[in-house]
């Protein structure tokens, strides 16, 4: 089978080849696999380095003296492959301390049961056999932190991840002076997370290439066989994939199907999911929601096909001209409203309303994306606009799932509202959010 295209990933040190595969008339062939173990810690270890070089300037900004991340053995916190190699930590508690030592720069101390090469790299450690609870109370007294930074009282997961056990231990180690003078480390913990590198793009933007390969692949005939497929057929088959390109996932694959006379689908107000044994149907509309998880950063996406029917070559035009009301609405979010330092609160809502100008129905739901699926930052989202959130600032750089969607009523369907979900990928320029790959112009093909 004669390769439509190749695609050259240097820096991810990516295989692209062609398969013998079925034929398939909108999808070309493309295995794209991410780096081995090894090679990936190397680049991830360079990004550390980056990152504990803004980490002083970050500290300072928030108002942070000290910043204590704990991890607890089979207990992992989400923070620690971010602020120490991303390696196995088999100690009973490891702790990884960041002191702002004033014209000495940032200190950095590493309390881990097990020395590696890899950690000390990066930090200093105690001599052997030192306690932590004391190299701790050393710090504290030697540099008098006026803020010891810690996993609480934020929002998300990611910066409330600190034990009881271990704040109780911190809070005995430190004594009550110290204990006083205890702050949450979330503004800090976004900042550093949602701050995209220079030397993530390329690689990022490498697994988006994946991910649209590999929903491109599920949403044809070489996964679907209309009136034969049913959608657990084709999350098991992302699934499969996934293994076979060493990448994982940070969620369930999803779809959901439209068809003709459906009744109402919409639960709490999106389409539902649809169960496992639905069976794919020519004239359905399907819809994926699948994302990958490689080198400690994820892609969201959401992408959209149709089966044809007997005779049919295209998607009817009522289908199509509600694909451009979701483009409308991409373009008004991304290219109109959206620019660094501008309010997340303003975007959507100047969103909303270039939308209700244009009479469209829409509702918007983006969140950031990088080190979580669902990351800190700017999301530009309708639940946050109702629970009166603080609005974030767009920071320029940051990745976002444009994710959204619009409803609308197609004719050849006898009026029935449609869905036409999308999900992207994109980064923040000065001229707005730009996709790492090119949107879906029309729906994927299913013969």
């Amino acid at each position: 089978m004669k390769c439509p295209r190749i695609l050259m990933l240097p820096l991810l040190g990516c295989l692209v080849a062609c398969a013998a595969a079925p034929v398939r008339d909108t999808v070309a062939e493309q295995d794209l696999r991410v780096p081995k173990p090894s090679q990936a810690q190397a680049l991830r270890e360079s990004w550390l380095e980056a990152r504990h070089g803004m980490l002083l300037d970050m500290m300072r900004r928030h108002g942070v003296g000290m910043w204590v991340v704990v991890n607890e053995e089979f207990h992992d916190d989400p923070l620690t492959a971010w602020v120490a190699p991303p390696l196995p930590y088999a100690g009973n508690r490891d702790v990884f301390v960041f002191v702002d030592a004033g014209d000495a720069g940032l200190k950095k101390v590493a309390l881990t049961g097990y020395a590696t090469e890899a950690v000390n790299r990066f930090f200093e450690r105690p001599a052997e056999g030192r306690k932590p609870e004391e190299v701790l109370a050393e710090l504290e007294a030697r540099y008098q932190p006026r803020t010891v930074a810690l996993g609480m009282g934020g929002k998300r997961g990611v910066t409330r991840s600190l034990t009881h056990d271990s704040y109780q231990w911190l809070a005995e180690a430190l004594g009550p002076q110290a204990q006083a003078r205890f702050v949450s480390a979330a503004p800090l913990i976004e900042e550093y997370l949602d701050t995209r590198l220079p030397g993530e793009f390329a690689p990022y933007r490498d697994l988006v290439v994946l991910t649209e390969s590999l929903v491109k692949r599920a949403l044809s005939n070489e996964v679907v066989v209309p009136g034969k497929t049913t959608v657990g057929d084709v999350r098991r088959w992302l699934y499969d994939a996934l293994w076979e390109a060493r990448v994982t996932t940070w969620f369930q694959p999803d779809l959901r199907v439209q068809r003709q006379g459906m009744k109402d689908g919409f639960s709490r107000g999106f389409l539902a999911v649809a169960d496992e044994a639905v069976v794919i149907q020519r004239g359905d509309l399907v819809h994926v929601d699948f994302g990958v998880t490689a080198l400690g950063l994820n892609t969201d996406w959401q992408k959209m096909a149709y089966v044809l029917r007997d005779g049919e070559t295209d998607a009817p035009e009522g289908l199509k001209r509600a694909l451009a009301n979701t483009q409308a609405l991409q373009d008004a979010l991304m290219l109109r409203a959206s620019r660094p330092g501008r309010s997340s609160a303003d975007v959507y809502d100047e969103t909303m309303a270039e939308m209700k100008e244009k009479g469209i129905e829409a509702k918007v739901y983006s969140h950031p994306l990088g080190a979580q699926g669902h990351a800190l930052g700017a999301s530009i989202d309708f639940r946050a606009a109702s629970r009166k959130d603080v609005p974030r600032t767009l920071r320029k750089g940051s990745y976002l799932a444009v994710e959204l969607n619009t409803v609308t009523d197609v004719p050849e369907w006898g009026g029935q509202k449609v869905a036409v979900m999308q999900e992207d990928p994109a980064h923040l320029t000065d001229e707005g959010w730009k996709f790492f790959v090119p949107r879906q112009d029309a729906f994927y093909l299913i013969h």
